[in-house]
């Protein structure tokens, strides 16, 4: 565990690298739907080019969503794409599993698991995130899963077959600060997935209703996917270093050439922060203690600077 969670602390917010987000809406079917995914897609959309430079954002949606369209798009990044430079795919629609293969509802031909899980190999970001929202999605996790990618699917596996709610609320996450629990300015993909799991949790809960999806995350590399990602079960440490979006001063301090190496600074040490937690149980507790303190008082003086 220990040397694991070093790897993962080392690579954690390389410095200076480029973000490329790539965020798909499928097919509706229904006109309610092809609203609902082209809303979502396109706010998801404006969030992302608002957080400054270093990144590459790219959405297709609509007759444009095609099988080709994505495949092709991945293809550009992994030209483009550096080793300690991050991918983010989000997926938005419909998903279909047959008890072997989980595709995702497009123009023309589906898009597979496998298929997109070949694409992704191929881009050399060392960093991946897969957000797949469609329903059925928890069927592609063992197509995705790998070691440094981050993979949240809206359902636990491919038989929860209704549409889902969970990409409504990872959008929200995108803009709420309430997401963001350790109030650092920044949403990371373990927030943001904890806030839309809550969410969605709470419609159902509210409206009475049995729930037909239940958000899981896996970044081990390993695992069929965990509903709640901690230190004691080993998942989430990779999706708490994975930043998504910035607001304040955070914000502020990424797009500032003066202050941006700071942020970075205040993001590892945050990281390590986060490796400590995941830790805890096998050190002894003054260890911990002392470690911790230590951190949280490096962690105060980078911010107080970036606030200045």
């Amino acid at each position: 565990m220990r040397r694991v969670a070093l790897s993962i602390l080392l690579a954690a917010v390389p410095l200076h690298a480029t973000t490329f987000y790539l965020t798909v809406a499928g097919l509706g079917g229904e006109s309610d739907y092809e609203t609902r995914f082209h809303m979502l897609a396109d706010e998801t959309d404006k969030l992302l080019k608002s957080g400054g430079s270093e990144r590459v954002v790219t959405t297709l949606e609509g007759a444009a969503a095609t099988r080709q369209a994505v495949l092709s798009a991945i293809g550009k990044f992994a030209q483009d794409a550096k080793g300690p430079d991050s991918l983010v795919v989000m997926l938005i629609g419909h998903g279909t599993f047959d008890g072997v293969e989980y595709k995702i509802n497009l123009p023309g031909p589906d898009l597979s698991a496998p298929e997109l899980a070949a694409a992704l190999n191929r881009v050399p970001a060392s960093r991946q995130l897969v957000v797949n929202m469609t329903s059925a999605s928890g069927g592609s996790i063992a197509a995705l899963r790998k070691e440094g990618r981050v993979v949240v699917c809206a359902t636990r596996n491919g038989t929860e077959k209704n549409a889902t709610g969970f990409a409504r609320f990872w959008v929200e996450a995108l803009r709420d600060p309430s997401a963001d629990t350790d109030k650092n300015e920044t949403v990371s993909a373990l927030e943001a997935f904890k806030y839309a799991q809550q969410k969605t949790t709470k419609f159902y809960d509210d409206a009475k209703r049995l729930a037909t999806e239940h958000a899981v995350m896996e970044d081990t590399g390993k695992g069929s996917g965990e509903k709640a990602p901690s230190a004691e079960n080993g998942v989430g440490l990779r999706a708490a270093a994975f930043p998504l979006v910035r607001f304040g001063t955070a914000k502020n301090a990424a797009i500032d050439p003066q202050k941006k190496a700071m942020l970075e600074h205040r993001d590892q040490i945050q990281a390590q922060i986060d490796t400590l937690k995941f830790q805890k149980a096998t050190m002894e507790p003054q260890a911990y203690k002392q470690g911790l303190t230590a951190l949280l008082l490096e962690l105060a003086k980078v911010q107080e600077a970036i606030e200045k």
